[in-house]
C-alpha cells in the first residue's frame, strides 16, 4: 500500500478531504472542533445515548448502503471512500424547507430541550431511506439506541408515524472516490492501515505483531474516549472484501470476521425465536451497524451476547496465518480471562455456525436491568440433541457466570442419556452450582446469577416441553 496523506469521502454533498488529523480522532470531534458543525452532539462519547448519529453511506457490491452509526466512537480514517451525512444537510438548499423527518418532529411537537433532536432524526433518517412503511416494530428498533432525558419519546413515535416515506438522493461522485489498493495514513505518529486483501492483512500483522485490529470500533473507540490510551498502530478490516462476506451451504453458515452485526442478524435470527429476540436486545441499531461478530468474539469478553449461543451451535472459528489455517471449536478460543487461543501473526477469518438439526431443541435468554441496548448480567444458550425420548447431546453454555463464555460441562455431563424430564432437568438446575462460581459486580450478585442462571434452564425446560407457555413466560421474563 502507498502511503497517503489524505481520507477523501463525501461530506453531506461534496467531496471532502483531510490530512494531519490524528487517526484516532472522532468523527465526531472532527465535525464539531475543526468544522464547527454543531448540530451532532455528544452525550456519552460512547455509543451508548444516540446524540451523536449520523448516517454513513458505502458502497457495496456497486451499490450504496445507509446506515446511522454513532459518530462518538468512529474514527475519521473509516470515512474514507465512504459517503457521511450530518443533520446539517436535511434542510432543502433552494428552498430552505425542512426535510420530512424534521417537518415531522415539528408537527407532532418531537423535541423539547433538542439535545437530543438531532441524533433521533438521523436514526429516523435512515430508517425512512431502508424502510418503506416502518411500523411500531421497526420505528422502536430505529431508535431504542436515542436516549431522550425529557422522556419526551410519544410525540416523537408519533413524528415517525408520520414523516412518510423518501430515499437518500445517490451521490453519483462517490463511485470516484474507491479505491483500488488499501489505505496506508499517518499522521501525528500514529499509523493507520486499511488493507483490501487478507493476505494484505497478514503481511502488515508480521510487520506490526503489536498493532491494533480495528473492526467496527465499538470497543476500540472507548479505549480512545474513555481511556485515554495511546494506538501507535491501526489496522482496520472493514475494506477487506473476503472478511465481509456471509456464505450459507446445506450444512453451514460462514460469517466473515467484519460482518456487521445487523448484516449477520439476517442470517442468523431463523434459527429460532429465541435468538432473534436476542439479537435485537443486541445493544442498539447503530452499534449493530457498526460492530462486528467477529469482533464480539475476538475480544474475549465474558459477558459478549455472541459466544453463548454460538457456542450452544457448535460453531467453529476459523484462524488465519498468512495462507495457513486452522480450526477450532468456538469453546477452545477461550483460555482465560484477556487471553484468547490466537497465535502471534493470527486472525480471525470467520466463524462457521452449522445448521441446527430438527432433532435438537434451541434456546437462548438474555438477563440485564434494561430491555434494550443493556449489557448482560446473565447470557444462557441451551441446545439438547433428542434421540428415541433421551438426549444424546447436550450443549449448555453462559457468559457473565465465569472469567470466560463457558460451557457447563457437569451440567451436560448429568443430563447426557437421561429423559428430558421436570425431575432431571431440577437435578442438572442443581449440578450448575459445581460448573461456575460467579462474581458480584454492578450489573448482579453472584447469589443473582447463579439463581438466574438455574432459573433459565428451567424455562428452557417448560418452554419445549410445554410450547403453549412460552409467550407467558417470556412477557413475565420482561
Amino acid at each position: 500500500m502507498v502511503l497517503s496523506d489524505t481520507i477523501k469521502f463525501i461530506l453531506n454533498d461534496a467531496p471532502h478531504e483531510i490530512s494531519g488529523v490524528a487517526p484516532t480522532t472522532t468523527v465526531l470531534q472532527y465535525l464539531r472542533e475543526h468544522l464547527r458543525l454543531k448540530g451532532t452532539k455528544e452525550g456519552c462519547a460512547e455509543g451508548d445515548c444516540g446524540a451523536c448519529t449520523v448516517v454513513l453511506g458505502e458502497m457495496i457490491d456497486g451499490e450504496t448502503r445507509y446506515k446511522s452509526v454513532n459518530a462518538c466512537i468512529l474514527f475519521v480514517p473509516v470515512l474514507d471512500g465512504k459517503h457521511l451525512i450530518t443533520v446539517e444537510h436535511l434542510r432543502d438548499k433552494e428552498s430552505g424547507a425542512l426535510h420530512p423527518v424534521q417537518q415531522a418532529m415539528v408537527d407532532c411537537h418531537g423535541s423539547q430541550c433538542g439535545f437530543c433532536t438531532p441524533g433521533f432524526v438521523m436514526s429516523l433518517y435512515a430508517l425512512g431511506h431502508n424502510k418503506n412503511k416502518p411500523d411500531d416494530t421497526d420505528i422502536q428498533n430505529a431508535i431504542a439506541g436515542n436516549l431522550c432525558r425529557c422522556t419526551g419519546y410519544r410525540p416523537i413515535l408519533d413524528a415517525a408515524r408520520s414523516m412518510g416515506g423518501f430515499k437518500i438522493p445517490e451521490n453519483t461522485a462517490l463511485k470516484k472516490l474507491q479505491r483500488s489498493s488499501g489505505l496506508a495514513y499517518e499522521a501525528d505518529s500514529i499509523k493507520f492501515f486499511a488493507p483490501h486483501k487478507a493476505h494484505e492483512f497478514s503481511a502488515l500483522l508480521a510487520e506490526y505483531p503489536d498493532a491494533h485490529i480495528l473492526s467496527g470500533g465499538t470497543d476500540i473507540g472507548l479505549w480512545v474516549t474513555k481511556h485515554h490510551k495511546e494506538l501507535p498502530v491501526l489496522i482496520y478490516t472493514g475494506e477487506i472484501a473476503s472478511l465481509r462476506r456471509v456464505n450459507e451451504t446445506d450444512d453451514a453458515i460462514e460469517i466473515g470476521s467484519s460482518v456487521s452485526y445487523s448484516d449477520a442478524f439476517a442470517h442468523l435470527a431463523d434459527f429460532d425465536d429465541s435468538l432473534a429476540a436476542l439479537l435485537q436486545r443486541f445493544a442498539s441499531v447503530q452499534i449493530r451497524n457498526s460492530g462486528t461478530l467477529g469482533g464480539n468474539i475476538a475480544n474475549g469478553s465474558p459477558i459478549g451476547d455472541g459466544a453463548p449461543f454460538l457456542i450452544a451451535l457448535g460453531a467453529q472459528l476459523v484462524l488465519r496465518k498468512a495462507e495457513d489455517t486452522r480450526t477450532i471449536p468456538i469453546e477452545d478460543y477461550f483460555l482465560a480471562y484477556g487471553k484468547q487461543d490466537l497465535r502471534e501473526g493470527e486472525f480471525l477469518e470467520k466463524i462457521i455456525v452449522p445448521r441446527k438439526p430438527e432433532n435438537v431443541l434451541f434456546k437462548t435468554y438474555k438477563l440485564s436491568k434494561r430491555f434494550d441496548q443493556d449489557i448482560s448480567a446473565v447470557c444462557g444458550a441451551y441446545a439438547l440433541t433428542i434421540t428415541d425420548g433421551k438426549i444424546t447431546d447436550v450443549r449448555i453454555a453462559y457468559g457473565g457466570m465465569a472469567a470466560t463464555p463457558k460451557r457447563a460441562e457437569q451440567t451436560e455431563k448429568f443430563l447426557t442419556g437421561k429423559n428430558w424430564t421436570e425431575e432431571n432437568c431440577r437435578t442438572a438446575m442443581e449440578e450448575m452450582s459445581k460448573d461456575y462460581t460467579p462474581l458480584t459486580d454492578m450489573r448482579a450478585s453472584a447469589a443473582y446469577r447463579m439463581q438466574t442462571a438455574q432459573n433459565l434452564l428451567y424455562r428452557f425446560f417448560i418452554e419445549t416441553t410445554q410450547p403453549d407457555t412460552q409467550t407467558r413466560v417470556y412477557d413475565y421474563a420482561r
